[in-house]
């Protein structure tokens, strides 16, 4: 029989307005991995944040045991102190620190109140080879891939002695191949480490990949907890767990309504890096995309799909850009995010905290920012049709929120996704650019933004979709331009290939083979 490291016991959170978790139980026993799965705003963050002590002791009711101990943290630095360690989503690494740097940042190796720095890099590149990352601990975190600095916030938890180590959403901005590397070091670390883990994710094959154990969560409450070993664990019972109702497919039916018409075309684009301008990032690239079609960009991290999607869009990135953008005949010079918005082109950005949204303003502000001009009289906003024009948009999306003039950083991630995709939709685009646009977002709000997207492509408009999950493109889109390196090594139909093909024209292509 396993020991019970960790018990919650009637944990009850609440916001103004929003009951975030009403009663939650959940129990995780020493040296399993326990995934948390649910919908986006179910609370599965929220119950995370009161065990580490982002949401201190008085702000919730109900109790939690660690060990048999009651906790009663009032700040992340208590429940560190037990080896309570949580990694968030967004990682919390300082870009111009050194991996060492930032390893031991609030745990400083000193002596004598002077820090040792023989000390800190010494124990950074011990707990770098635990992980299996090979890189300088003198290093930049800006130098290193999201894939690294995912392994590198593990190394962090290492060096505070983690006994319970908490993932929210690890693999989110990984590709495939790299997320199962962060999947088998947690695996790893359960079986030499003896280390304990809850994580947290989307991706329903990564949790039947690693997880012992499974609770789900719905609307704040706990649904059920289901045992490997015990129950009949497949994808479409979680996800009767999580949404309430069975889902037949993940992927909409989608008619054929792609026009003969070309609607957009990119002709021999290059880009450079911004800051080294002698690197290549985009190397000679031309694609088309017809009106009513969804044409897909796949391509592991560092292949170049965002490079090219942020070019295209008004030179948002990229130096020494040259090559053709062409719309509907038309050849245009986009020199500026305003002149491609003007010229009927959008781009949902895939790091909507960072690029694509105002956390700190309404909904309704995020979504007509775009086009203020929309919703404006005599040079004067007006208020009473920005609201109605944001409250059209928050039910056609579906956002979950008491009312438009919520802030959206108090929203779900799947709500905060639902809320860019609106604010680039109200812009009235005929070419939409989605980069990563179900990233950190539940099944269910996945089902969702994929109608969303096939109702604009019945609409007419041209759609590029860049993703990170070859079953999500295989599954979406009309056809598929297979990147690496900076450049198209493949133009395939999802009818005609397989995840298996794609990535080994990849592995080819990166051998020289191509």
């Amino acid at each position: 029989m396993k020991k019970t490291l960790l018990e919650m016991r009637n944990i009850t959170k609440e916001f103004p307005g929003v009951k975030a978790l009403d009663n939650v139980n959940i129990t995780v026993q020493e040296g399993e991995i326990h995934a948390i799965v649910g919908e986006n705003g179910a609370g599965k963050s929220t119950l995370m944040n009161v065990l580490s002590g982002i949401h201190p002791y008085g702000s919730y009711t109900g109790d939690i045991y660690f060990e048999g101990q009651e906790c009663r943290h009032l700040n992340i630095k208590d429940s560190e102190r037990l080896g309570i360690v949580i990694i968030h989503q967004e990682l919390a690494l300082v870009p111009y620190l050194s991996i060492g740097e930032n390893m031991f940042l609030g745990n400083e190796q000193h002596r004598y109140g002077v820090i040792d720095w023989d000390q800190t890099y010494r124990k950074a590149k011990d707990y770098l080879l635990m992980v299996g990352l090979e890189e300088d601990p003198r290093t930049l975190i800006k130098d290193i891939s999201i894939a690294k600095q995912q392994l590198v916030e593990i190394a962090k938890a290492l060096a505070k002695n983690v006994r319970l180590l908490i993932l929210d959403e690890p693999t989110s901005s990984l590709n495939e191949q790299d997320a199962r590397k962060v999947l088998d070091l947690i695996l790893k670390l359960r079986q030499e480490e003896g280390i304990t883990s809850i994580i947290i994710s989307h991706k329903l094959d990564e949790i039947e990949y690693c997880a012992d154990r499974i609770t789900i969560i719905r609307d704040g409450c706990t649904v059920e907890t289901l045992d490997k070993k015990l129950d009949n664990v497949t994808e479409e019972r979680i996800i009767r767990g999580m949404v309430g109702r069975e889902m037949s497919s993940r992927f909409p039916q989608r008619e054929n309504t792609i026009q003969d018409e070309v609607a957009f075309e990119v002709k021999n684009w290059t880009v450079y890096h911004e800051l080294y301008t002698e690197r290549k990032v985009v190397d000679n690239v031309s694609l088309n995309v017809k009106k009513g079609e969804v044409v897909g960009i796949y391509g592991l991290m560092g292949s170049g799909r965002t490079e090219l999607a942020m070019s295209i869009f008004g030179q948002a990135y990229g130096s020494n850009i040259t090559g053709t953008i062409v719309k509907n005949g038309e050849v245009l010079e986009l020199n500026s995010i305003a002149e491609a918005i003007t010229s009927g082109i959008s781009y949902v950005t895939e790091d909507r905290k960072e690029n694509g949204l105002l956390l700190g303003s309404s909904i309704m502000h995020n979504i007509t920012l775009p086009r203020m001009d929309f919703v404006s009289k005599g040079g004067r906003i007006d208020k009473y049709l920005e609201r109605k024009t944001a409250d059209q948009y928050m039910e056609m999306l579906s956002i979950k929120a008491p009312n438009v003039e919520q802030f959206v950083g108090n929203l779900s991630g799947g709500n905060q996704q639902k809320v860019l995709l609106a604010k680039w939709i109200y812009s009235m685009p005929d070419i939409l650019i989605l980069d990563e646009p179900t990233r950190g977002v539940d099944v269910g709000a996945k089902y969702e933004i994929y109608e969303i997207i096939n109702e604009l492509a019945s609409q007419g408009k041209a759609i590029l979709f860049i993703s990170s999950e070859l079953t999500e493109i295989l599954g979406m889109c009309d056809r598929i331009y297979v990147m690496n390196e900076g450049k198209i090594i493949d133009e395939v139909l999802p009818s005609e290939t397989t995840q298996e093909s794609i990535m080994n024209a990849i592995i080819q292509a990166s051998k020289g083979g191509n």
